[in-house]
């Protein structure tokens, strides 16, 4: 959802290194300790089955707005469309895209909520002291991608009409399935340096796509009424907003600033693996 020095023999009373962004190295050793060979055995089967399982969310997300089809993944059917006169032909393509992108939950959001709640074993890893990753990050993460899975998608038809639920899915499973991959391949030593550089690059873009779509899904099931009025976008009257929608609204508030910690935290992360090398080039080991 820190940099550590290269992993030494584990010892079961310490948080397994494992996991941590710089923790590997072709210096370490195969645990000998059986305890030790069975937690490294477990992270990695949880690494490499939550990648498959957002590998599936991506190709299906991938396969639904290309109009790929699918046996698993049934959405409703869009309503058919005329082109406009005098319409830009650019513009008469992304039409469809952009209704298909309305229609993603359709296509995607049980398997993506499903997916996303097996995530709260790493809630759990940080508090055994499984691995070395921050405990407020992680808990932050997990529990804002459940509120809107959850909480969010899973409870107002406006959310899953949102196209930005689409863009949300889409940098969710890409990021995961890069950050997954990257740490099941740190536990047996292998080294690609695409990878390493996916890992560490990749969310300058799809950390605020991912994050700023979430606010987005959120905004659309707020009590707003559009293009009424004479206002394209309007309030409606206190009245309208109950408790929860009140705590959607300040949440949605809350969340651009929010934005800034994590996305400073993955910087600083960054700066401690790449110090003082080229793009592509191995971590420092000390």
């Amino acid at each position: 959802m820190s940099a550590s020095p290269p992993v030494r023999p584990h010892r079961t009373t310490k948080a397994n290194p494992a996991l941590t962004p710089t923790s590997f190295s072709h210096q370490r050793a195969i645990p000998s300790n059986p305890k030790t060979l069975l937690l490294t055995t477990y992270l990695v089967a949880y690494n490499v089955l939550s990648a498959a399982g957002w590998f599936l969310v991506l190709y299906r997300t991938l396969a639904h707005l290309l109009s790929i089809a699918h046996a698993q993944a049934r959405p409703r059917r869009l309503p058919p469309r005329k082109p406009q006169k005098g319409e830009p032909p650019a513009l008469a393509r992304l039409v469809p895209f952009y209704l298909r992108a309305c229609t993603t939950y359709d296509a995607v959001g049980e398997t993506t909520a499903r997916v996303q709640t097996v995530a709260v074993l790493e809630i759990l890893h940080v508090l055994l002291g499984l691995v070395r990753s921050p405990l407020p990050t992680t808990a932050v993460q997990v529990a804002s991608r459940l509120f809107s899975v959850w909480g969010i998608a899973a409870r107002f038809p406006s959310a899953q009409r949102s196209p930005f639920y689409a863009s949300m899915v889409f940098s969710w499973a890409l990021t995961e399935v890069i950050r997954y991959t990257f740490y099941a391949a740190s536990l047996v030593r292998w080294e690609p340096a695409l990878l390493l550089w996916a890992r560490y690059s990749t969310f300058f873009v799809l950390y605020p796509t991912g994050a700023g779509s979430e606010a987005l899904v959120n905004l659309a099931t707020l009590p707003f009424s559009v293009a009424t009025g004479g206002s394209w976008f309007s309030a409606l009257p206190l009245s309208h907003w109950d408790a929860f929608a009140l705590l959607r609204g300040l949440l949605f508030i809350a969340w651009w600033p929010g934005l800034y910690p994590m996305y400073a935290h993955m910087i600083k992360q960054r700066r401690k693996v790449y110090a003082g090398q080229k793009l592509g080039a191995r971590p420092k080991t000390h």
